[in-house]
């Protein structure tokens, strides 16, 4: 699972998901749930595009560098969007409560995901 493509193809899906759910919230939602829910939507929305265009960067970064253990970061930056953003979702939409211990996992699959790119691009010696 390490096609550049194929993380270009999961960028575009997370970007374009992450608009359509941001223009549901602002337009769908407001007023429908509390602030503290609809807060909560907006925060994996923007983990979601933020993260969308990291997996971009490093699809982009593979392409370029060539270095197999990037494919790593996107894919763990990919279980992150789905596990972090997926459960806010859930949480805000569904009040399903059993989804608040996935949050924090899919936030540490995120933060693994830039480590392992920051540690590739130091140790390959692209940073200096």
């Amino acid at each position: 699972m390490s096609s550049p493509l194929l993380y270009i193809c999961i960028a575009a899906f997370f970007g374009m998901t992450s608009v359509m759910l941001g223009a549901f919230g602002a337009h769908g939602l407001k007023g429908k749930l509390s602030d503290t829910l609809l807060s909560t939507f907006e925060t994996g929305v923007q983990y979601q595009m933020y993260h969308s265009l990291a997996i971009l960067l490093i699809a982009v970064l593979l392409i370029q560098l060539k270095l197999p253990v990037l494919a790593w970061a996107a894919g763990f930056m990919s279980l992150g969007v789905v596990l972090f953003s997926g459960s806010l979702y859930g949480l805000a939409l569904l009040q399903m409560s059993w989804l608040g211990p996935v949050t924090p996992i899919g936030g540490l699959c995120m933060i693994i995901g830039w480590g392992i790119l920051l540690v590739s691009v130091i140790r390959h010696g692209v940073a200096g």
